[in-house]
């Protein structure tokens, strides 16, 4: 399988920002007058008649522009050709329980994996009208204007960003120890509630490192791609390369990559020798 051309990215890209931008009206109306909010199963994890809206017209785009593609969506899992080397990876609403609240931290994501890599990616931010736009090879954007990541060089100068899984109350591998560790390391820790905001801040220098756990691939394609063409660097928890199904990611501005890696590992052991009561 071939490696797509520029341009053909580009046209991936466009097909990206309309789906976004698509979306990101639909959230826009539905604001303030959700009739709908339920569990999907876990506690928590919430899904309005804006997610399920917002999804259709993403949907919508895409199979218009790029019928023999597959898709991979929150609410709907997987459909399209189950063999194309193209799959999209879109969260309709990255933020739920935040929109829920009336809390405007919320976004649409929509990324495309090509052979499993992270290769475009679009999320639009509408309560703040921040378009973040990107595709491998061609830069990144916010509102049509380059990005980068910061340079901060130093974790005890960093402020970092986190998120915690919906299954949090049942396991000890619950990030709660390492957002502690961190908290004490740096000028501070936030939580967003959007793991692609997250991502996207990383991108444009605001913030310097995100770690988190428990993800889907439509959470991350995305803010993954961003990072990456902002010029800073995304791995796994160990620094290896980035498994996006595992759900555990590594993202910073690169200069603290390694001590964050370092630090994450310091917990991972320190977890385990209190599990195992060894010292």
């Amino acid at each position: 399988m071939t490696e797509p051309t520029r341009e053909q990215l580009q046209s991936f890209l466009d097909v990206a920002i309309l789906a976004a931008q698509a979306a990101g009206t639909v959230l826009q109306s539905y604001w303030g007058n959700l009739e709908q909010i339920r569990e999907k199963g876990r506690s928590g994890d919430l899904v309005t008649e804006a997610d399920q809206a917002s999804e259709a017209v993403i949907l919508d785009v895409l199979r218009r522009h790029l019928p023999d593609h597959g898709i991979l969506a929150e609410e709907s899992g997987s459909l399209g050709n189950a063999n194309s080397q193209y799959l999209w990876a879109i969260d309709p609403l990255d933020g739920t329980t935040n929109y829920a609240h009336q809390y405007p931290f919320s976004s649409a994501s929509i990324g495309l994996l090509i052979n499993g890599v992270p290769h475009v990616g679009a999320v639009f931010d509408p309560f703040h009208q921040e378009l973040y736009c990107a595709a491998k090879g061609l830069g990144a954007t916010c509102n049509g204007r380059p990005i980068k990541v910061s340079q901060i060089s130093e974790l005890e100068k960093s402020l970092l960003v986190t998120g915690f899984a919906y299954d949090r109350r049942e396991t000890t591998d619950n990030n709660y120890a390492e957002f502690c560790h961190f908290t004490h390391l740096t000028q501070g820790v936030r939580r967003s509630g959007s793991a692609s905001i997250d991502l996207a801040h990383v991108a444009c220098g605001r913030l310097d490192g995100y770690w988190e756990r428990g993800l889907s691939p439509w959470d991350l394609t995305a803010g993954v791609v961003l990072v990456q063409e902002a010029g800073g660097k995304v791995t796994a928890y160990d620094g290896g390369d980035l498994q996006i199904y595992t759900g555990r990611i590594l993202a910073s501005n690169g200069l603290i990559h390694e001590r964050m890696s370092q630090e994450l590992e310091q917990v991972r052991q320190q977890r385990e020798a209190s599990i195992t009561g060894t010292s």
